[in-house]
């Protein structure tokens, strides 16, 4: 039994350090490109969750979880944190595809969006989750 225990604490302290360093990494990575979202679209996301715009709110929390959904999938499938890296900027590429694509769909997002239009932030949220899970399962090794 103490055996065990001596084995998994040998473990835990070998692989803890790698861990933690690959989890703050991509948490960084994630941190960085919503800043470059929020940068790049055309929503004033930060203002407008801080005016209470429950619609701003949805859309960024979409995105939010958009761009977590795959950087997860690679933290658990891939040991390469440049694999991480590469196929986060290719995440991030992919959701403002989606923000403009949703947006010539939806005439006015924007505007929609900036009025607190919750039916118009969750067609976009929906899309960004969407757009997402598909991008985690084809990063996913068979």
């Amino acid at each position: 039994m103490i055996d065990q225990l001596i084995a998994v604490l040998d473990s835990l302290a070998a692989g803890l350090p790698s861990l933690l360093g690959h989890f703050f990494a991509t948490l960084a990575l994630l941190a960085g490109a919503i800043a470059i979202y929020m940068a790049v679209t055309p929503f004033r996301e930060r203002a407008l969750v801080e005016e209470g715009n429950a619609a701003a709110g949805t859309v960024l929390a979409g995105a939010i979880v958009a761009m977590a959904i795959p950087l997860a999938a690679l933290l658990a499938t891939s040991g390469m944190f440049i694999d991480i890296v590469v196929w986060g900027i290719v995440t991030l590429l992919l959701q403002l595809m989606t923000v403009g694509l949703v947006s010539l769909l939806l005439h006015g997002l924007r505007a929609r969006i900036e009025a607190g239009n919750v039916a118009a932030a969750m067609v976009l949220a929906a899309a960004q989750i969407a757009v997402g899970l598909l991008n985690a399962a084809v990063m996913v090794p068979n």
